[in-house]
């Protein structure tokens, strides 16, 4: 599965991937990953919430993204639940690259069974038709 949670700045995305990811514990037997850029999250998600700044391991692009995303699911098959602050943002704001990254998570939550929920700052007017069924 996978949710998309756009909005402009200031709508309540963050503070709802905030909600979820906590509550996610209560529902899941495996892990819960927590990704965003910079580490402002670090007193808001419960600390049994695996919680990985993308500044630290250079992610800085929608592949790099990707590929950091598979890697965590590579190095522990428990991960049940993946939480994506503001990938937009780590996306560089290329919409193009974001909609392709957003296709290969669908395609890989698919695949591995993991839930996703990912924040963007981005009007739901803007968002790519082809992903739009997502939020």
């Amino acid at each position: 599965m996978l949710k998309l949670i756009v909005g402009l700045k200031g709508s309540g995305k963050t503070k709802t991937l905030i909600e979820l990811a906590n509550g996610s514990l209560e529902k899941t037997n495996g892990s819960v990953v927590c990704i965003e850029k910079g580490t402002k999250l670090i007193h808001e998600i419960k600390h049994q919430v695996r919680l990985m700044d993308t500044e630290e391991y250079g992610v800085d692009d929608a592949r790099s993204l990707y590929g950091f995303v598979a890697g965590i699911y590579a190095s522990n098959h428990d991960v049940t639940d993946m939480f994506i602050d503001s990938a937009l943002k780590i996306c560089n704001n290329n919409i193009d690259d974001f909609d392709n990254f957003i296709k290969c998570v669908a395609a890989f939550s698919e695949k591995s069974g993991i839930n996703f929920v990912i924040t963007s700052s981005i009007k739901a007017e803007d968002v790519p038709a082809d992903i739009c069924k997502y939020i």
